[in-house]
This record gives structure tokens, sequence and C-alpha cells, in this order.
């Protein structure tokens, strides 16, 4: 569904601005350009997708490795990790590379916009029989297939392009996205909004650009004021069947597989991978660049601070087996009863 050909962010929903020379890089970053180096940055990417002409960055000297091998023309690098740089490439020296890359991708490609006073932009393409409720709005060069109702207030932004039979409901907002057939979107929701990612500067925090996408395979059903992120650089995707309630929080680079259960209030955090047919209990939250595998389970308002094996079921917080929390949770029952009685008894 609408795969990009290569690392740059997709046309349909980022603009490409003219390519950066030195001086005007140096201005923008405050980043040391080397003397009569022919700089010309024309995109920005990861060290690992990066290729010509785009820059890339190293703020966790952990990823130091990965300099020698990435492919990007200049690197934002601080003075130390500059001759690890791929030979060829040009080291941009500054004391805050992830806010100077941040700047410069924010120069680069800067999302679209609205433009025009229509409702319906001339540019969107709409199939017969796509229903549009009062005040809903689609930006230009969205498209939408037959089928589809967009209820009152609902937001198709620039670029989005969602399938057939599906519905967006009241005064929901779709942006930086790609939707299948039969997707259903509830009241509220917000899909394909920046993440939450910041870069800290001396000068305070700058937003580090979400240059990814949202992709919501066929049949999946989205609740009432549920959000999913846009990825930051890689592509956020709910695979297809996948059922997510209300007031859900779907964070950037999130990958579900298909047919999966999220009750409301559940939180996955950046870059979580979940398998096929996973459940997750209301309140359930999961940290960062975990993994819960094929077929496990998640109980209600546990915290998954560890990755789960597939068919595994999982309860407590700190989130662990079902059965060794139950065990744990018998004992310290236990305890505190005994100690309960022992004091009783020492009163008297």
């Amino acid at each position: 569904m609408g795969a990009r050909p290569d690392a740059a962010p997709d046309p349909r929903f980022f603009q490409r601005r003219a390519a950066l020379d030195g001086p005007s890089l140096a201005k923008l970053t405050g980043a040391a350009v080397p003397e009569g180096a022919a700089v010309s940055v024309s995109g920005a990417a990861t060290l690992d997708r990066a290729g010509p002409g785009d820059a890339a960055f190293l703020s966790d000297r952990r990823y130091r490795d990965r300099l020698a091998r990435s492919q990007a023309s200049y690197v934002f690098v601080r003075e130390g990790d500059a001759g690890a740089i791929r030979e060829g490439a040009i080291p941009l020296i500054t004391p805050e590379p992830a806010v100077a890359w941040a700047l410069t991708a924010a120069a680069l490609h800067p999302g679209r916009l609205f433009d025009g006073t229509e409702p319906v932009h001339g540019t969107a393409q709409l199939e017969d029989g796509v229903v549009l409720s009062p005040g809903a709005v689609v930006g230009p060069g969205a498209r939408i297939g037959r089928g589809t109702v967009l209820e009152p207030n609902a937001v198709v932004g620039p670029g989005v392009c969602i399938g057939r039979d599906g519905r967006i409901g009241a005064g929901a907002v779709v942006g930086f996205a790609l939707i299948g057939d039969r997707v259903t979107i509830g009241a509220g929701a917000v899909i394909g909004e920046a993440g939450f990612g910041v870069a800290a500067g001396r000068n305070g925090t700058v937003a580090m650009p979400q240059l990814g996408r949202v992709i919501l395979q066929d049949d999946v059903s989205v609740g009432a004021n549920t959000c999913i992120d846009r990825g930051a650089f890689e592509d956020t995707v709910v695979g297809e069947g996948t059922k997510i309630d209300n007031l859900c929080q779907i964070a950037h680079n999130v990958r579900i597989g298909r047919h999966c259960l999220i009750a409301a209030h559940t939180g996955l955090s950046g870059s979580v991978v979940v398998g096929d047919r996973a459940a997750f209990g209301g309140r359930a939250g999961v940290v960062d660049h975990m993994t819960v595998g094929d077929g496990a389970q998640i109980a209600a308002a546990a915290a998954v601070l560890r990755s789960v094996p597939a068919g595994e079921v999982w309860s407590g917080y700190p989130a662990r087996p079902v059965r060794q929390f139950l065990r744990e949770t018998a004992w310290l029952a236990k305890q505190a009863a005994g100690k309960k009685k022992g004091g009783d008894d020492h009163g008297e």
C-alpha cells in the first residue's frame, strides 16, 4: 500500500525544499562546516537509511559503529566522533548533533498544508458513493474510496488515502496516513499526528521531525479519542482486523500485527512490536522498544517492562507470567495477614 521506493519522506505528505549549502547549513544549525567542502544537503535521514545528499546524525555513542557503514553524505557529530565517519562523507561538527539534524530536517521536509477555501480541495479524488457530512474537510491530493462515510467535522489531511466502505467519525482527524478498506475510525480519534520526540539542547528542547506515516490495513477499527502517531522515520502500522478501543495511545513506529485486541486506555510506547492475535486488557502499558509475541495476552493495568514471549499471559507491575504474579500476590497476602495477626496477639 503505497510503499516508499527509498528513504525519502513520502511526497504526498512532506515537501522537499531546495538543498542547503554550507553557509546556509552553518547559519541554520551552528555546526562547523569544513572549509572548502562542497556541501549541498538535500535530505535528512537516519544513519541506516540515509543515502547520497542526505544528512544524518549521531547523538548516542552506542551506535558509533554505524558511522562507518552509513551512506550519508553528511553527518552531524561531536568532534570526538568525526574520525569514525565513512571515508568520503563530510562531518558537520556540533555539540548538539540531534538538535542540528532536527533543524535541518524541518527545513528540508516540512509537512504539506491545507490550502484553498473549499471543504473538498480541487485536487482531491473521491470515488462515487463517498458520503460527506456537514463540516467534513478533505485536503489536497487526498483519495477516498466509494462507500466511505465522513461524519460531521471529520478532517482528512493532504495526501491521505482511504479505501472503500470505511467510516471516519465525527470530529476525527486523519493525516499522514494510508488506510485500507472497511476501516472504522471513531469520533474524535487522531490518526497521524506527530509522535513525542524531542532533542535537548542548550537553548531548550527542539521537536524532532516525524517523517513517517501511519498505515491502517483492511478491517481495522479505531475507537473514539484514540491517538495513533505517525512514525518518526519508519511507519506506524496496524495489521488487518485489529480492534483498538477508545482512549488508547499508539506511539510512533509501533507495529501491531493482525487480529489483535486492545482495550481502552492501553498505551504502547515508541517502537513496540506486537505479534498477531495478541490481546491487551484495559489500561495496560508497554515501554518502548519491547516485543509482545504472537498470541500473548497482557492483563488489565499490567506494566510491561520487558519483552513477552509468544503465547504467554502476563500480569502485574512490573508485568510477569500470570502464575508467577498470582503466587507472589498470594504469598504477600499471607505474609501481611500473618504480621497483622501477630501484631494483634502481641497487643493482647
